[in-house]
C-alpha cells in the first residue's frame, strides 16, 4: 500500500516525488501538478490531523543557505 501524503485528494508520497524528481520546485508546484494541498480538509482527513503542507515540503530538496 501507497504511503499517502494528502488524504484530501488522496496524493501519495510516489507521486509527489515522481513531481519533484521531474520538474517541481516548491509547493505550489506541486499543488499544480498533483492537486495535494489544495482542498483545505486535510486536518479532518488527515490521520496526524493536520495539514499536509509541512510533510511535502519536507519532501522537496533543502536549498543552500548562503
Amino acid at each position: 500500500m501507497e504511503k499517502l501524503i494528502c488524504y484530501c485528494k488522496q496524493v501519495s508520497k510516489r507521486k509527489i516525488e515522481k513531481a519533484i524528481s521531474e520538474v517541481a520546485k516548491t509547493l505550489k508546484d506541486i499543488q499544480e501538478i498533483t492537486g495535494a494541498c489544495t482542498w483545505n480538509q486535510s486536518k479532518e482527513l488527515n490521520l496526524t490531523g493536520k495539514c499536509c503542507a509541512n510533510d511535502i515540503t519536507e519532501l522537496l530538496p533543502k536549498k543552500d543557505s548562503k
